[in-house]
């Protein structure tokens, strides 16, 4: 490829919206151009970056038996309301009518759609186990699109989905997919991915996994112990968290005159957070049903862990009303007195097991000593369980060793879906009995296109991008400086033809700036290896060469170039196989 003949130029500056690294370095380098909030057109450099990165997952999938196939992006609402998902996910599924006013959907995920394609199809165990996979377009309606291709609303995703005749065989072919996941990862140069436990949410399913790549700008938050055995994500996180009994106290009230937080009502009765229960509460987006979530004090609830423990979708806030009716007072509640039936009351652990706690005396500016819930809480419904927010420090529950936050990038999920999807749809096999039953499936994705910054978040320095040879755009950048003088632009042309000849991917900088400039801009792109021709160069019949993860350089005789760099290319390549 000839720059003079490439659309996509580099930026001297980034725009002023884009806030991370590979937003600016896509941008400036030619890679991408912005369409709208969170839509992009990928320019030649970009799509040759994608096409190599889908390339290597096709290898990946076709090793572990998938089968390649392409789905449709405009869906019938009906597929989604089989399976019930069409009134449970909010607004980020882009819902419209076609010309005869027949419901449709954008899909942001293709569950549905495979596993009516899989109930045409197959219908014997003689059949299973399969995997099919496609690499297509998704549509999710994002309310806050940002960090440039990370999270934005059309992107490319390869989701697959295995279907099987019992969940021991989906276990088995999910431990390959996993590792299948680890040789995608490393071979297009993101050896910084971490496989963490994750909560499924919309998908369904019990077992989950994400795989992070690990940076600061990451908008995902994980857990990890010490010796990385432990790992989750923090929508699931736990620790092991201990809570000493004491000898419970006789419940007394106190005034607490305007006293309505932790750490006001803490500091008047000379006590710490530790020793208080906070309440907090939600109400179920879809119903409005009140949750009153108790927790202690130095604790903050983490709410999918509470809609898990609930089994619904979606949380908000509660306003005070909904607060009041329950016969609660906002700012001084606690569960005791409540009536059965007027709230969904969960205790965390750490206000359960923890005795002696100054908590809300449901009256104005009063407060409880002594609270201890397996005591005052006769008459009241409620349910213990763990839905506190892990915190740097904490112990993790394998080891009990203090746990290391992180920041993350979600480049890929695996999902041990059950017959989440195949049973309401009726996605059936029959069995050696001749026996209906209903499949057993998994589901497996990646995002292409959130890949490619990914890499960049990973690999990069001031200057751009340092692309892996796996998934650089070209292997190869040849820079002619002064082209118009002796015999430059022949000794350049010649270099880059015997290259391509040897199936050597070059990209070749013929457009005659000046050395400052074309460096720059080489820079930006990022290319692996570099080959400069120069009339100081040709002087001695030689050719400048040098890595873009370096800035040594060294000079090959033009008659030893070709094989050096294919040498080179190879060895380069290899770094990435597995």
């Amino acid at each position: 490829m000839r720059m003079s003949q490439m659309i996509g130029r580099t930026l001297r500056e980034a725009p002023k919206d884009a806030k991370i690294i590979s937003h600016q370095f896509l941008i400036r380098g030619g890679y991408v151009r912005p369409v709208s909030a969170g839509m992009f057109s990928l320019l030649p450099l970009g799509q040759r970056v994608v096409t190599k990165i889908a390339e290597i997952i096709r290898q990946e999938m076709n090793r572990v038996d998938g089968q390649e196939i392409l789905m449709p992006v405009v869906l019938p609402a009906d597929l989604w309301k089989e399976s019930g998902r069409y009134d449970s996910v909010g607004a980020e599924l882009l819902r419209f009518s076609d010309r005869n006013d027949k419901p449709m959907i954008l899909a942001m995920t293709h569950e549905e759609c495979v596993t009516a394609l899989v109930r045409t199809e197959v219908n014997s165990y003689r059949q299973l186990p399969l995997m099919v996979y496609q690499i297509q377009t998704k549509y999710r309606d994002e309310a806050r699109p940002r960090a440039g291709l990370i999270r934005t609303r059309e992107f490319t995703m390869k989701d697959a989905y295995s279907f099987h005749t019992d969940q021991a065989d989906l276990e088995k072919y999910y431990a390959r997919v996993h590792e299948a996941y680890e040789r995608i990862f490393h071979r297009i140069g993101l050896d910084n991915v971490l496989s963490i436990e994750s909560n499924s949410g919309m998908m369904g399913g019990h077992v989950s996994h994400e795989f992070m790549a690990i940076c600061d700008c990451g908008e995902d938050t994980i857990f990890v112990s010490k010796d990385r055995a432990y790992r989750a994500n923090r929508e699931i996180a736990t620790a092991k968290w201990t809570f000493d009994r004491v000898e419970p106290l006789p419940l007394e009230e106190v005034s607490t005159p305007g006293m309505k937080t932790i750490d006001e009502v803490a500091g008047f009765l000379g006590v710490k957070a530790e020793n208080t229960g906070k309440a907090v509460f939600y109400q179920n987006a879809k119903t409005g049903e009140l949750v009153f979530a108790m927790i202690r004090g130095d604790f903050e609830v983490n709410e999918s862990k509470l809609c898990n423990t609930l089994r619904i979708p979606e949380i908000k806030f509660a306003d005070d009303a909904a607060i009041i009716a329950a016969g609660a007072v906002p700012g001084y509640a606690s569960p005791i007195g409540i009536g059965k039936g007027k709230c969904k009351v969960v205790l965390d652990r750490s206000a359960f097991e923890c005795g002696n706690l100054v908590v809300g005396a449901n009256r104005p500016d009063c407060h409880y000593r002594n609270f201890n819930a397996s005591r005052d809480l006769d008459g009241v419904d409620y349910v213990v369980a763990d839905i506190a927010t892990v915190r740097p420090g904490d112990p993790d529950p394998i080891n009990g060793q203090p746990m290391e936050m992180l920041r993350g990038i979600e480049v890929g999920n695996i999902f041990q879906l059950g017959t989440k999807y195949s049973e309401p749809m009726g996605c059936n096999f029959l069995d050696a009995a001749g026996k209906s039953q209903p499949m057993v499936m998994g589901c497996y994705g990646i995002g292409v296109g959130r890949a490619m910054p990914s890499v960049i978040e990973y690999s990069h320095d001031d200057f751009g991008p340092i692309w892996p040879m796996s998934i650089s755009p070209f292997q190869v950048q040849l820079c002619a400086l002064d082209i118009g003088k002796d015999g430059v632009r022949e000794a350049a042309e010649k270099v880059y033809g015997q290259l391509l000849d040897s199936g050597i991917e070059v990209l070749f900088d013929d457009r005659g700036e000046k050395a400052g400039v074309m460096f720059k801009d080489a820079d930006l792109i990022g290319v692996p290896l570099r080959i400069t021709v120069s009339p100081r160069t040709l002087a001695d019949g030689e050719a400048e060469f040098r890595t873009r993860a370096s800035r040594d350089t060294m000079r090959v005789k033009l008659d030893e170039l070709t094989e050096f760099v294919k040498d080179r290319v190879a060895l380069e390549l290899a770094k990435y196989a597995m």
